[in-house]
């Protein structure tokens, strides 16, 4: 109902153009994760740093999946009983779209010889994870509240730098 009102149309509008509840909610999560993490965040620009740009791939998700929102939907969906095409709709929407964005960002890294990657998928998995941490997890269980930027901006180095020491080339006869 009240996507229809905001829209300025009928309820049987919003239904005849996403079907369904669950599509519209799927809908939603994909459109939210694309204006917060964009396809281009995840393009391979070379003559930018790695870093800066692992960088501002984690502080974009960090920021998205710390969100009121984004913590209510992580809640919503650990509650027990929740429907499970829901859950599925959004995993596609969301955390899938940006692990196969974040893997080949990493395969074309990892062709210009900048990583060393044997598995992209699973670094990728693991970088999210690493941003997620301790911290998303206590406030999704709302045990603490948005953490200051200085956590935030040193939780997002640490994450990185960890990752590149994990993924980064090493020259020729060091481990």
């Amino acid at each position: 109902d009240a996507i229809a009102a905001d829209a300025g149309v009928s309820k049987l509008t919003v239904y005849s153009h996403f079907g369904d509840k669950e599509t519209l909610v799927g809908e939603a999560v994909r459109m939210v994760c694309a204006t917060l993490m964009p396809d281009d965040l995840f393009q391979t620009d070379p003559s930018a740093p790695l870093r800066a740009q692992l960088g501002g791939i984690a502080r974009a998700f960090f920021a998205m999946i710390t969100s009121d929102a984004a913590l209510s939907a992580h809640r919503m969906m650990m509650t027990p009983g929740s429907d499970a095409r829901l859950r599925q709709m959004f995993w596609q929407a969301g955390p899938e779209r940006i692990q196969r964005a974040f893997s080949a960002f990493l395969e074309a890294r990892a062709a210009s010889g900048e990583l060393d990657v044997p598995d992209q998928h699973r670094a990728a998995v693991q970088f999210f994870c690493l941003l997620k941490g301790d911290l998303h997890t206590r406030m999704a269980c709302g045990l603490c509240a948005q953490p200051p930027q200085c956590d935030v901006d040193a939780h997002v180095e640490s994450t990185v730098d960890m990752f590149l020491r994990a993924y980064a080339t090493r020259p020729a006869g060091r481990p």
